[in-house]
């Protein structure tokens, strides 16, 4: 992979959270859940994969950002939930949350198999994410 993808990559998570809006409260929260991705998100982006499953793996953690904001939106959990934690309880069997835009069987597995291996990382990283000072 490029230097060029890696860095375009990159700077469309950072996109997402804008993209994920419904209310106000969703961009910062949205930007926590970024935070909490990027390690993983970086480990792809460095690994073997192809363009086109690097494509994949992001376009599901799209995905899972976008049902966690609509989970926090629905259950107003802005201030009691941290992003951190959200995106834990929202993987934490291993497999995605429902997500409302998968419509066959192979969008479903891929999309568990991008949240399991989230689930994985994060499981062996387990500080989670870098805490203000």
């Amino acid at each position: 992979m490029t230097r060029k993808t890696e860095n375009s990559s990159l700077r469309a998570c950072n996109e997402w959270p804008e993209q994920w809006l419904g209310s106000d409260e969703d961009v910062p929260y949205g930007q926590g859940i970024v935070e909490a991705m990027k390690p993983f998100i970086e480990s792809l982006i460095a690994g073997p994969l192809t363009d086109r499953t690097l494509r994949k793996h992001l376009g599901n953690l799209w995905l899972l950002g976008g049902e966690v904001i609509r989970s926090v939106s629905v259950h107003d959990e802005y201030t009691t939930v941290a992003p951190y934690d959200k995106l834990l309880e929202s993987i934490g069997s291993g497999e995605g949350p429902d997500c409302r835009h998968l419509y066959y069987d192979a969008e479903r597995r891929s999309f568990d198999s991008t949240c399991g291996m989230l689930h994985r990382f994060l499981a062996r990283t387990k500080n989670g994410p870098p805490q203000p000072r």
